[in-house]
């Protein structure tokens, strides 16, 4: 029990930091994931992800990885989608920022079509950050709350 509350606290304060470096940052794009069809395993599921990094003026990056989920994961679905806003310190961002971690928590619920939220950050570098709400699409039949990791690469 002690472990888990730990956790939440270092999650919650890691949240509040992710959203004061979105607040200094500038938005440089949109990154839209396509989730993977899956089975909420009770204690979690591992999903494939393809993700789009778009950005005025830049070619569409393409990003391939997973979103793995520890927690309460009950359901089955179709797949789904998942959009966030993307900062960074400056405009300027190179190509493949977007590769790496990011950690966070997850809650959806359907049943036919679905909702839900993401609260995730971390990058590569730590120089990019993911709006910390999202909003996922998702079909099936389902209810998680979860302790989340998204990985691109």
């Amino acid at each position: 029990m002690k472990k888990l509350v730990a956790a939440a606290a270092v999650a919650a304060m890691s949240l509040t930091a992710g959203v004061a470096q979105a607040e200094s940052h500038v938005q440089v794009g949109v990154l839209s994931c396509d989730v993977e069809p899956g089975v909420g395993l009770v204690f979690g599921s591992s999903k494939d992800v393809t993700c789009e990094f778009t950005r005025k003026g830049y070619k569409t990056e393409v990003y391939e990885g997973s979103i793995d989920k520890l927690g309460i994961d009950l359901g089955i679905t179709a797949g789904g989608k998942i959009a966030w806003l993307v900062f960074a310190a400056t405009k300027d961002v190179g190509k493949r920022s977007l590769a790496g971690n990011y950690v966070g928590a997850s809650a959806e619920a359907s049943l036919g079509l679905g909702l839900g939220g993401n609260w995730l950050i971390g990058g590569s570098k730590k120089s990019i950050a993911l709006q910390p709400w999202s909003v996922t699409g998702t079909i099936g039949v389902n209810w998680s709350w979860t302790w989340t990791k998204l990985t691109l690469e």
